[in-house]
């Protein structure tokens, strides 16, 4: 099986967060999870970061597991996404947090990676051999 590289992860982070309907949030691990990429919460966040103003990404949809937006490296950032997020219907807490119980995007049972037939992670198990 070839190697994942990172290009083709962020590919399948990308595909997930298309998904995130309108007024709906994820979390970075839940995108991961969904991307088949369990553990790589953080690998979310960099492939957000490195969305082109020219790809229709709907990046500001991806929030921490507090319900918070997380910090970012660019001046008022967290500003322009709450105002994307508040567009879209999504209401912050005077803690400035989003009820993930209200807004939580809950796709379908199998991963959006899944469903896109994206390469698996698949445990295999090799046949016995006939001798004991």
């Amino acid at each position: 099986m070839a190697k994942q590289t990172g290009s083709d992860n962020y590919t399948r982070i990308y595909k997930v967060v298309d998904k995130i309907p309108r007024g709906m949030i994820a979390t970075y691990g839940q995108v991961a999870d969904l991307a088949g990429l369990s553990g790589h919460a953080r690998q979310v966040g960099y492939a957000l970061h490195a969305v082109r103003d020219e790809r229709d990404i709907p990046w500001q949809r991806v929030v921490n597991a507090k319900g918070e937006i997380s910090p970012r490296s660019e001046p008022m950032m967290e500003g322009v996404q709450q105002s994307l997020l508040e567009a879209e219907g999504i209401e912050f807490d005077r803690n400035g947090r989003i009820s993930l119980a209200q807004c939580r995007w809950q796709p379908r049972l199998c991963s959006v990676a899944a469903k896109d037939e994206l390469p698996h992670h698949r445990k295999t198990t090799k046949a016995p051999s006939g001798k004991r």
